[in-house]
């Protein structure tokens, strides 16, 4: 096949470019090229999605698929009406972020949207809202038996800039307290993450066989306890496991999920109860596998220590933060 990747020189386009190559297909990038290097073997086409004519070097070839990873409408909105009248089976890589409602364990891809934000920003209150006006333009523009829209889970593995996924294993493997303490919230919530490498390998599969439609793209679901204590067994960790409650981290002012003093993978509940819950099978009956989340974890903190142990995150506790949390849990 002839593959043309929207992007292909960040993370999850990088890996898909990769896969689609060394399945035999001959590969394109349109991409900026500052997010990083294309895989050697892909080609890279230099554009600048935001101006006019960004296509003009790739819109007469013969794609045999189009993968787009944007989160901007506008540039969704122009591949399609560019790219939009050939032949070519369209993937789109979309987020469980678009449901309008994530308090439901189970919930399948016929669940209530947001509203479509079409305006193109980088404000991550209306990521989910683009993602929704992407699927719209694509849907607008695209035949639907030529489509397949992958509403993925969290994304984990080696190369997670934003720390969620490799926060656990990294901090399993370098506790900030002297004693090797490391502090957990206690809380029954179920995760449900997607290895990169599969989330690629199925979309490229996807495209080869022309698999249309709209599919939640995660991995099984493990609850939260769980999903720590592999995180921890892989990391070799054998000091104590400091357990607090959701309630105790509000009133510590720990936040959920990402961002500065926050804890990974945490939820609010009930209203989170299904953001990672989400039913699978369609996705599973049409190719979907994943590989155990040791693999994964093991992998990352590879990657994590490669990267520094010590250097700033998006996500998660500093060291000094941990371990005044962690005193201020003993004491209480």
């Amino acid at each position: 096949m002839r593959v043309l990747v929207l992007g292909g020189t960040a993370w999850l386009g990088q890996h898909i470019a990769t896969t689609a190559l060394q399945r035999g297909h001959q590969v394109t990038a349109l991409a900026r090229g500052e997010s990083g290097p294309v895989p050697a073997g892909v080609e890279l086409v230099r554009a600048d999605r935001t101006v006019p004519g960004a296509y003009d070097a790739v819109a007469g070839g013969d794609w045999d698929a189009v993968v787009e990873v944007g989160r901007q409408p506008g540039q969704t909105a122009s591949a399609v009406a560019a790219l939009g009248r050939g032949r070519a089976h369209w993937v789109f890589v979309s987020s469980c972020s678009v449901y309008a409602r994530h308090d439901e364990p189970g919930a399948a891809e016929d669940a209530p949207l947001l509203d479509p934000v079409v305006e193109d920003d980088d404000d991550p209150e209306t990521y989910g809202g683009r993602k929704v006006a992407c699927e719209q333009a694509l849907h607008g523009g695209l035949d639907p038996e030529r489509l397949a829209v992958l509403r993925s889970g969290l994304i984990a593995g080696a190369g997670d800039q934003s720390g969620r996924t490799g926060y656990w294993p990294l901090r399993f493997a370098h506790p900030a307290t002297d004693d090797g303490a490391v502090l957990v919230p206690d809380s029954p919530l179920t995760t449900q993450v997607i290895d990169v490498r599969d989330l690629a390998s199925w979309a490229v599969h996807l495209a080869e066989n022309g698999v249309a439609g709209s599919f939640n793209a995660s991995g099984p679901q493990l609850p939260l306890a769980e999903h720590l204590a592999e995180a921890r067994r892989v990391a070799g960790h054998t000091g104590d496991v400091v357990r607090v409650s959701p309630e105790w981290l509000g009133e510590q002012e720990v936040q959920p999920w990402a961002g500065p003093r926050s804890l990974p993978l945490w939820l609010p509940l009930p209203e989170y109860a299904g953001f990672m819950a989400r039913d699978t099978s369609a996705a599973n009956a049409h190719g979907l596998t994943c590989r155990p989340l040791a693999e994964t974890l093991e992998d990352t903190l590879v990657w994590e220590l490669h990267q520094g142990p010590g250097r700033p995150r998006r996500a998660g506790l500093t060291p000094t933060e941990e371990r005044s949390l962690v005193d201020a849990a003993r004491s209480a």
